[in-house]
């Protein structure tokens, strides 16, 4: 007999055959399936460092390897893992190419009084083994949607995942123009900078300008900050050229402000997602009446403890020993969410909130700031 659905699209017949057979096989399909899930997006990697690669003199690279020498799960250009030390985590972004599975390379600047950047630049050698998520995020090229044109504004450390596509395109020959506009303080703080002025000049499709804040008497390129003028002046008419933002939490709003000057529309515009507010409190939408540095009591399975209400949940969750899953710890991936049952919280712009959240009381805790006593559900 002839299935009720079989007109609906072709090839109906080969599939229900293949679902037929697979009903029929004692095999244990689910368990495969997942086997093969866990090999391309696994929760967590042992991997060894095999080098420390100094880029500045406030930056590391960790060249981080399986101990059996086998590949690494695939990941695209931008992408990063989360690196578990110290009782928490933090999301690097990898800068070696896709194109070479064999490491990935996790580059790292120190940030001052940072916990876990300080950790690993100061204490990690060869030899030692990390612990880190699998590959995640959505910070990356789509050829459908962001075209083959791009342009990078990156500051700082911003660079690391325009490294990891640059050297895509230079691996793999890409036809893709890819225009790096690069904002560091001083000459010395150019991460990258040999490589990157190599790669530029060997590859046609590629281009790098570097802008110095602080120029010594030998620099003779851009200087200052990311200007709309200094943008005009290298990139040209942005058209409908994507635009990629990578940088301390600072860039982002001056960036945006900055395109939107020359007219470049909101939607062609691409910002990383990069930690919690360092200042929720400077947010808009922060009631004026709640003081940031005072405490108030967070309750959970039983158990109470104080903490101010400038400290995001999930860190002060960590605090206290309690681990909740994260990775990106921006707002972005949602592993951290807890629900919220009694309570009010300040969900930071970041926060990419579902919109059943509202109603079941869902937060992401790495940018969930406790506004009065709460209770949660973990």
């Amino acid at each position: 007999m002839k299935h009720p659905i079989a007109h609906l699209f072709d090839g109906h017949d080969d599939v229900q055959a293949e679902i037929d057979a697979r009903a029929a096989d004692p095999a244990d399909h689910l368990a495969e399936t997942a086997r093969l899930i866990e090999g391309r997006h696994p929760k967590r990697l042992a991997l060894t460092v095999t080098e420390v690669i100094e880029e500045t003199a406030s930056t590391r690279t960790f060249r981080l390897r399986r101990p059996d020498g086998s590949d690494l799960p695939p990941f695209l250009a931008g992408q990063y893992v989360a690196v578990f030390t110290d009782g928490t985590n933090r999301p690097y972004a990898i800068s070696s190419s896709p194109s070479r599975l064999d490491r990935y390379d996790l580059t790292v600047r120190r940030v001052p009084g940072g916990r876990v950047s300080n950790h690993l630049i100061d204490t990690v050698a060869v030899g030692d083994v990390l612990t880190t998520s699998g590959p995640m995020g959505t910070f990356h090229h789509n050829p459908l949607f962001h075209g083959e044109d791009v342009v990078f504004l990156a500051g700082g450390s911003g660079v690391v995942p325009a490294m990891s596509m640059i050297r895509e395109i230079a691996d793999d020959r890409l036809g893709r123009r890819f225009h790096l506009i690069y904002g560091s303080r001083n000459v010395d703080d150019v991460i990258f900078r040999d490589e990157l002025d190599a790669l530029a000049a060997d590859h046609p499709d590629l281009r790098v300008d570097h802008v110095i804040g602080e120029p010594d008497p030998s620099w003779a390129g851009p200087t200052g900050l990311l200007t709309s003028g200094i943008i005009s002046t290298l990139a040209g008419p942005l058209d409908g050229r994507m635009v990629y933002v990578c940088g301390p939490q600072a860039l982002y709003p001056y960036a945006l402000d900055q395109l939107t000057a020359l007219g470049h529309p909101r939607r062609r515009i691409r910002f990383e997602a990069n930690g919690a507010p360092a200042r929720p409190e400077a947010q808009p939408h922060w009631p004026s009446d709640a003081d940031p540095a005072e405490e108030v009591t967070v309750t959970f399975r039983g158990r109470s403890f104080r903490t101010p209400r400038s400290r995001p949940l999930l860190d002060a969750l960590e605090d206290q020993g309690v681990r909740p899953e994260a990775a990106c710890r921006s707002g972005e991936c949602s592993l951290c969410r807890v629900r919220v049952r009694k309570g009010d919280v300040h969900n930071a712009q970041e926060a990419q909130l579902r919109l059943s959240d509202a109603t079941s009381g869902h937060v992401h805790s790495c940018v969930a700031y406790p506004l009065t006593d709460l209770e949660l559900d973990l």
